[in-house]
């Protein structure tokens, strides 16, 4: 019995054309006429997706097609999201800048015209004005100090030239071989204290330079920044006060409150700027004054020792300052930079 409806099931006589007619499909042409569907119009997408197993495969390796469709609204979604949310920071973060500029640029032609007021340290306003003053006249120091390496360099360079030329000289006339032998040992020896004193004066321009251009320099950074929110804060606090003096209804008590947290903000920062220009000031001046004793010891030992024509004074000042001359030569570039 099952064999005979196996059997017409798979001789079915079915429509096969648009016209209605009929014929016997078997299994194998249904296969077929499945086969070239597909390659006319492609699979029913609509419905499922076949990713593995072909026809006839398991049922796990089929997707519905509207999952797939689910999963890439989601991604696209997300990303939109996250875009939209890297916008609305940066705008926001604009807007931010644009009200606190405004308001630090009202306070500042404020106070330049006279009509505002503006919060004063008097004595650290003070020690500021001072370090200002005394970074200016240290860096005529070393303008000078700079001038007289150059300058003594030249007069050193011709002492050397001038010792080998009597040299040369001693040799070529034995009737003032003597003379010019004096006058060449002589320039040699001063050739010689002029290049340690030229050690001494580079090692003053280096150590007073370091003072000035990274010591000095830091701390009037802190105090540019200690500057700057000293202005926020009286462009905050002005504002507060104004706000203050007006209407009291609801939303300006919403504009008041916003207003104190800003104060509070920029005043905490304001004093912490101001209690670390302090500190730096204090030991800014602890260090300058070990550093000048120090270097302004070494520039008169080795200046009054040069001109004395105390070679071994000379020497000890070096040794007792930890100065290392440079070799002969090795300020010249070598030949691969020369190339």
């Amino acid at each position: 019995m099952a064999d005979n409806i196996m059997s017409k099931a798979a001789t079915m006589e079915i429509p096969i054309n648009s016209n209605g007619d009929t014929g016997t499909l078997t299994e194998d042409d249904s296969l077929e006429q499945d086969l070239q569907q597909v390659m006319v119009s492609g699979p029913n997408l609509n419905e499922t997706s076949i990713v593995s197993g072909g026809y006839g495969g398991p049922a796990g390796g089929i997707i519905p097609t509207s999952s797939i469709k689910g999963s890439l609204n989601h991604n696209t979604n997300s990303t939109e999201e996250v875009s939209r949310g890297v916008a609305v920071e940066k705008l926001d973060s604009v807007k931010k800048w644009g009200i606190n500029t405004y308001k630090c640029t009202k306070q500042m032609f404020s106070e330049k015209f006279g009509r505002g007021s503006r919060t004063v340290d008097l004595e650290l306003e003070a020690q500021i004005d001072v370090l200002r003053d005394t970074k200016s006249k240290y860096e005529n120091i070393l303008r000078l100090a700079t001038a007289l390496i150059t300058h003594f360099q030249s007069m050193v360079q011709t002492q050397q030239a001038l010792g080998d030329t009597f040299t040369d000289l001693s040799q070529k006339s034995p009737e003032l071989q003597d003379e010019f032998g004096y006058n060449a040992e002589t320039q040699k020896l001063l050739c010689k204290n002029g290049e340690a004193l030229l050690g001494a004066i580079n090692f003053f321009v280096s150590s007073v330079n370091t003072l000035v251009n990274k010591t000095m320099e830091d701390t009037l950074l802190t105090i540019r920044h200690y500057e700057n929110a000293r202005l926020e804060f009286d462009a905050y606090r002005s504002d507060l006060e104004e706000l203050s003096l007006g209407p009291r209804d609801a939303a300006a008590m919403v504009r008041i409150e916003m207003a104190q947290q800003e104060y509070h903000t920029h005043r905490e920062k304001y004093e912490r700027l101001r209690s670390d220009v302090s500190i730096k000031l204090k030991f800014l001046e602890e260090n300058k004054v070990k550093v000048m004793h120090k270097q302004l010891l070494l520039f008169h030992n080795a200046i009054s020792a040069y001109f004395a024509g105390n070679q071994q004074q000379l020497e000890q000042t070096l040794i007792q300052f930890n100065v290392k001359l440079k070799p002969p030569g090795s300020d010249k570039p070598s030949w691969l930079e020369e190339q």
